[in-house]
């Protein structure tokens, strides 16, 4: 059982632990690892699999839910101040939004100081051209820099 004196020393490790691994946030498994990566174009399966999730009325409705909930807190903590908020947090509410609205990407987020890079691919022109302005429906989302390629998903 843990009592306050060993909670606290656990907790720190844990804390250290997690930001020592930032991984950037992927809208799914064959987005790049990091947003220096090189681009891969997904396999036609993986690409179907993630439009699929993406595309799920309950996977859109608990990737809204998770938005709106980060929003809410951020709008209770900042009363109306600027949204100061951490590069995790800001990489992971952007990749919802985008996870939401491009099924079949391949995106990775990550974020620093407000500043978003997203690198990946997605599978059409028009999807392409929606990622400047989903990243910056998100508060405190001050730009966005893309190395996203428009390539279609290629047969197994």
């Amino acid at each position: 059982m843990l009592t306050p004196k060993t909670f606290i020393p656990a907790f720190g490790i844990v804390l250290l632990a997690m930001t020592g691994c930032q991984q950037v946030a992927k809208t799914s498994s064959e987005a790049p690892d990091s947003t220096t990566s090189q681009i891969n174009t997904p396999k036609t399966e993986s690409a179907k699999s993630s439009q699929d999730d993406a595309t799920s009325q309950i996977r859109r409705d608990q990737l809204n839910s998770d938005i709106r909930a980060r929003e809410q807190r951020n709008n209770t903590v900042n009363k109306g101040q600027a949204i100061s908020r951490g590069d995790g947090d800001l990489a992971s509410e952007v990749r919802s939004k985008l996870e939401a609205n491009l099924p079949a990407s391949a995106l990775a987020v990550s974020a620093k100081d407000g500043a978003v890079m997203v690198t990946g691919t997605v599978p059409t022109q028009a999807q392409f051209d929606r990622i400047n302005g989903l990243a910056k429906e998100i508060k405190g989302v001050t730009a966005v820099t893309m190395k996203v390629a428009v390539a279609p998903a290629k047969p197994n």
